[in-house]
């Protein structure tokens, strides 16, 4: 297993991308300025972008892992390479997501607490109902981690 940062062409990894952020013009809010990881274990199985929000807080803004390998602990070996990578560089960790069931247990198992809320985020930003679990999502929980 490598991880390596994608300095070059991070269009081409756009399929994964758009697993972790549905719509491609919120991914190209942050897919240049961040920096992109990819998790490699015989072919890509997950990504990661993050970025630098000021005042010691690193942010993830997108970590996708390929739906096949979900539960192979891919997505907590890229967050605890960005976590050792980042130490004593940022005093914080943080990630946005949606409330639902399939996001939130995994960045607490990763050591994430939640933070606060940014209300109507998903349907003030996004040109689609964004729908996980059933559930539409509404506002984004922002979760963080000590580094």
């Amino acid at each position: 297993m490598e991880i390596r940062e994608i300095t070059c062409d991070r269009k081409r990894f756009l399929p994964l991308l758009l697993l972790a952020d549905e719509q491609e013009s919120m991914v190209g809010r942050y897919l240049e300025r961040g920096v992109m990881y990819v998790l490699d274990d015989n072919g890509v199985k997950a990504e990661c972008v993050v970025t630098d929000e000021g005042d010691g807080v690193l942010e993830i803004k997108n970590i996708a892992v390929v739906p096949e390998c979900h539960g192979l602990g891919y997505g907590r070996a890229l967050l605890d390479f960005v976590a050792r990578t980042y130490k004593g560089r940022y005093s914080v960790l943080q990630v946005g997501t949606g409330d639902s069931p399939l996001t939130i247990p995994f960045y607490e198992k990763c050591g994430f607490v939640r933070s606060h809320r940014i209300e109507h985020f998903f349907t003030d930003h996004y040109d689609h109902p964004i729908i996980e679990c059933g559930v539409r999502l509404v506002d984004m929980i922002v979760l963080r981690r000590e580094l």
